[in-house]
């Protein structure tokens, strides 16, 4: 079919399967730079995909670059870009640390590097090796799923270290002299201060991958005894599934946290370590509750997932924007729903109590170990017993546990008696049921690949409000939480076992009992 407008053939490329694009031709930079996709090869000829014919420039680089004479096709650009970002997704595994850029950065001289650190750090000649490897480093962390990397110096070595799926590996290890232009380089990009090495500082770095995905890196500079660490958080918001039935609740938990979400006003507190996907599990449910009937407003320091149709606010300390500032202002707003990112003091805790009982939904989180310490903690900051039971309707603990490759995970024996001891009960130990071991193969990490919730539910029952108000301690509000059916978080990874999820060890790492 030709095209009227340039006369030349049309194409319909949704249907492409790129696995018959041949590597031949695949110039990663090129198809970025242009957003043109060479399709094959006929004779001595390039079909060369594009939206725009008349960028001569990208036909004349293609055509030196493959040595083939290009005929351009017309396509949608839409289905362009989505062909391309599956090509260029594909072609990430070229940028993968290789011998040869750990030889090209070894041939630096590291001499005096310590006073070179001026404006120009990290941009000069002699650094572009290790632009180039920043840059990779990213780029890879991103495709293997990881969600911090570490750049760590030591007094004889220096080591970067990807965390996946919740564990640190060692990705590569540059020359030890290199560590201060690192950090000057990451921190040129952060848009820190290369000048203060004494002192901590904290920025942010935005990547563009493919086309149109921004991914945003936190960046933290840490003064070591050795240099500078630098440790980069990834906040993907595209890469967050806010699918409330693939998180890992259980039906009943599942039922009991979409019931408290639907009540008028209250307070849902999410607690647990940092990295335990706390931020995940509050914007699932405020996702669910995102309708046009309801005004959403938000607190966060900082931002991590965007979702339009919810006011988000970036909390700045330093200019004087606080967590319970945030609040006040909020509830000036006409608010339904409010999050707060984290209750640190009790003028927050204060507010939202507040908040919660004067007719809006409050949801926030806290650092404990578990659904019954909140209470307590809540009343160690100094909020009145009457105000905590009289405002707070559901506490979620939780934490994360690496999933089996399902490729590769094995079977294996636990003794019954072993099982007990363990925490299965007897009526679980008497289905037969059959529990899995890690293995590992090329499709995974040490035999596991991905991660899912392990959920405790508090549901502020009658006997527990009585119970806060009388000054149980955190034993004692436990025990009465088990009596109204609460499961703990590790009888959570207990049934994760018993379905073949996980294995029993890696509840046993994440979990105590």
């Amino acid at each position: 079919m030709k095209n009227n407008t340039f006369g030349l053939p049309y194409m319909d490329i949704s249907w492409l399967d790129v696995s018959t694009i041949s590597d031949d031709l695949k110039n990663p930079k090129l198809i970025e730079k242009h957003r043109c996709l060479p399709l094959c090869k006929r004779n001595n000829r390039l079909i060369l995909a594009t939206s725009n014919p008349n960028n001569l420039v990208a036909l004349e680089e293609f055509q030196f670059s493959l040595g083939l004479h290009v005929e351009p096709i017309i396509v949608v650009q839409e289905a362009l870009d989505r062909i391309i970002d599956k090509v260029l997704e594909g072609e990430i595994d070229q940028l993968e640390i290789t011998e040869e850029d750990e030889q090209r950065l070894a041939g630096i001289d590291t001499a005096e590097t310590d006073n070179r650190l001026d404006d120009s750090a990290g941009s000069s000649a002699d650094d572009a090796p290790v632009v180039v490897f920043i840059n990779k480093l990213m780029t890879e962390a991103i495709r293997k799923g990881a969600s911090d990397l570490h750049f760590e110096p030591y007094e004889d070595q220096y080591r970067v270290r990807f965390r996946i799926d919740g564990m640190l590996s060692t990705i590569t290890q540059p020359p030890q002299g290199l560590g201060p232009r690192i950090s000057a380089r990451i921190k040129v990009m952060a848009k820190l201060d290369i000048a203060e090495r004494r002192l901590p500082q904290d920025g942010r770095i935005k990547l563009r991958v493919g086309n149109k995905k921004m991914v945003d890196f936190r960046v933290s500079v840490l003064p070591t005894l050795f240099g500078e660490k630098v440790v980069m958080r990834i906040l993907d918001s595209s890469a967050a599934n806010l699918n409330i039935d693939i998180l890992g609740f259980s039906d009943k938990q599942k039922s009991l946290y979409q019931r408290n979400l639907q009540r008028p006003q209250g307070m849902i507190l999410v607690t647990g370590p940092t990295g335990s996907g706390k931020t995940v599990s509050l914007y699932t449910g405020l996702n669910i509750l995102n309708t046009e009937e309801r005004n959403i407003s938000t607190a966060e320091d900082p931002v991590e997932i965007n979702l339009p149709g919810i006011n988000q606010v970036q909390i700045h300390p330093k200019a004087g924007l606080t967590f319970a500032g945030a609040l006040r202002s909020f509830l000036r707003q006409d608010p339904d729903i409010v999050m707060v990112g984290e209750i640190r003091d009790l003028e927050t805790a204060e507010i939202a109590v507040k908040a919660a009982q004067t007719g809006h939904m409050v949801m926030s989180t806290l650092h404990t170990n578990s659904s019954p310490e909140t209470l307590t903690r809540l009343l160690n900051m100094g909020v009145p017993a009457y105000n905590i039971a009289s405002s707070v309707s559901l506490i979620i603990a939780q934490r994360l546990g690496r999933k089996l490759c399902p490729s590769c995970k094995q079977p294996e024996h636990i003794p019954d008696t072993e099982l007990l001891q363990e925490g299965f009960t007897p009526e679980q130990i008497a289905t037969g049921f059959v529990s899995y071991k890690a293995k590992g193969c090329d499709n995974c990490n040490g035999g596991y690949k991905g991660r899912i919730g392990l959920y405790e539910m508090l549901s502020m029952t009658s006997e527990l409000s009585s119970l806060v108000m009388d000054g149980g301690s955190a034993i004692e509000l436990a025990t009465q939480a088990k009596k109204d059916g609460m499961i703990t978080i590790r009888e959570s990874g207990l049934e994760k076992v018993i379905d073949g999820t996980t294995s029993l060890a890696e509840i046993n790492r994440v979990t105590s009992h």
